[in-house]
């Protein structure tokens, strides 16, 4: 008996098909079987590939290291052709932007019409219109334009909203395909800047409803988790899903989170503590008043951002705990650097920095020598950095303090998880990927966080 079961029919003959039939397309995640793997089947003798449910528990998307900004990296494969597309990985971004004017080639890419259902679950009501005769990638009419934003310099530029189909691996080694992924199509102009190198957009994870994230919810839950590397050579993840088993729930601790106006994650700090003390400041700097919900998570933001009372009153309190290190001049950003030297040469040697939440006995605590930042032959900084009198959030807390610990993202909870000291629990999160062969990682899962 023949198998003839295909999931999609042929894709239009056109290159750019501005309508691709939905039963191309498929339903969205979590309505339908979305998520499909290739199955061999053998018949006669013969070789075949069918389509076959498939269902991950788990999505990783590799995280790497930029040595030059300090900023994370991760890829998003686009199907047809499969080409791997490298974007600055922006934890509250409200959607994922990809530039279209360089060479955007793909199949079935897809334009939704102005007013469309795309168009709402993106909250999207500007009807957009190209002035260019060249219909392509990112420029159509009677389109719905949405402001794309480059994390880094600020930036907006109107662009498209466009669909197309993506894969994202799963942790047993096969690739999950997404058919109808939403995000935006970005001129060239917002790639000006600072960014790394190579990068041809941002991956925003924000809590929006077109955000990775909130786009993956459906199948795989509101939950996802970061694993920052702080090694250039070696990755960290991004998971979609369930958590390591080999993080055992009792090492978590868990503070409320709440979300801004744009879908950006924030959390309640009360105080700051060094070496068991409290720094003295303006606390209602860090109310939920001010900054829309008090101290932001960033990873655009490579290093830890105080509002500039809050970071003389921080820094100074450091310092005076390193009695007999000598303070070299400061190398920009920081403001407080010494001899690195004359260091403490252990962990536990260096003033521990305590950000305390909801009550005292959740914290958070960085460990004085990972607050320190290596930036020439013996000279170490402090990695913060003051953020001025009008800061976003009274505390940012940049990608610097974020690597080698596992943040869990539950979003069903309202809550965000984190491991509050390493020294009880070291993690490196290099050592929970093996990328060999086609990037393929190797982890253990359970059901934390469902």
């Amino acid at each position: 008996m023949e198998v003839s079961s295909r999931l999609w029919p042929q894709l239009n003959s056109s290159k750019y098909s501005r309508r691709l039939h939905r039963a191309e397309l498929g339903r969205l995640p979590g309505s339908g079987e979305l998520l499909h793997r290739k199955i061999p089947l053998l018949h006669n003798g013969e070789s075949r590939v069918v389509r076959a449910p498939f269902k991950p528990n788990v999505l990783v998307l590799p995280v790497h290291k930029d040595n030059s900004t300090n900023l994370h990296i991760t890829n998003l494969r686009k199907r047809t052709p499969q080409v791997s597309v490298p974007l600055l990985v922006d934890l509250n971004g409200r959607f994922l932007w990809v530039n279209c004017d360089q060479n955007y080639l793909s199949s079935t890419y897809n334009a939704p019409f102005c007013h469309s259902t795309q168009c709402s679950r993106a909250g999207v009501h500007y009807c957009h219109k190209c002035n260019s005769t060249t219909i392509r990638p990112g420029c159509h009419n009677n389109t719905c334009g949405v402001l794309a934003t480059n994390p880094l310099t600020k930036k907006n530029a109107i662009s498209e909203i466009a669909e197309d189909v993506v894969s994202i691996q799963s942790i047993d080694h096969q690739w999950a395909t997404i058919p109808q992924f939403v995000f935006a199509c970005a001129p060239s102009s917002l790639l000006q800047g600072p960014l790394p190198k190579g990068v041809v957009g941002v991956a925003g994870l924000g809590h929006t409803p077109v955000a990775l994230p909130m786009q993956l919810a459906s199948h795989f839950g509101f939950r996802f988790a970061l694993c920052l590397s702080s090694s250039p050579t070696k990755n960290g993840g991004i998971f979609f899903g369930n958590i390591p088993s080999k993080i055992p729930p009792r090492v978590m601790a868990y503070t409320p989170l709440t979300i801004g106006p744009q879908g950006e994650y924030f959390i309640l700090v009360k105080s700051i503590k060094i070496n068991n003390q409290t720094v003295p400041f303006n606390t209602s700097l860090l109310s939920k008043t001010r900054g829309f919900g008090g101290t932001m998570i960033s990873t655009t933001t490579p290093y830890t951002v105080l509002e500039r009372s809050i970071y003389d009153r921080f820094t100074r309190f450091f310092a005076d705990q390193l009695v007999g290190v000598p303070r070299v001049e400061a190398v920009s950003p920081f403001g407080l650097c010494f001899n690195a030297r004359l260091l403490p040469p252990t962990r536990v040697g260096t003033p521990n920095i305590d950000f305390v939440m909801q009550n005292r006995n959740v914290s958070w605590r960085v460990f004085g020598v990972d607050a320190l930042v290596r930036v020439r032959p013996n000279v170490s900084c402090l990695a913060f950095v003051d953020g001025g009198t009008n800061a976003r959030a009274g505390i940012t807390i940049g990608a610097y303090q974020l690597e080698e610990n596992f943040i869990h993202f539950d979003l069903l909870r309202s809550r965000v998880g984190f491991i509050p000291s390493r020294l009880s629990f070291p993690i490196t999160c290099s050592n929970y990927f093996n990328f060999t062969g086609a990037n393929k990682p190797t982890m253990e899962f359970d059901g934390m966080g469902d």
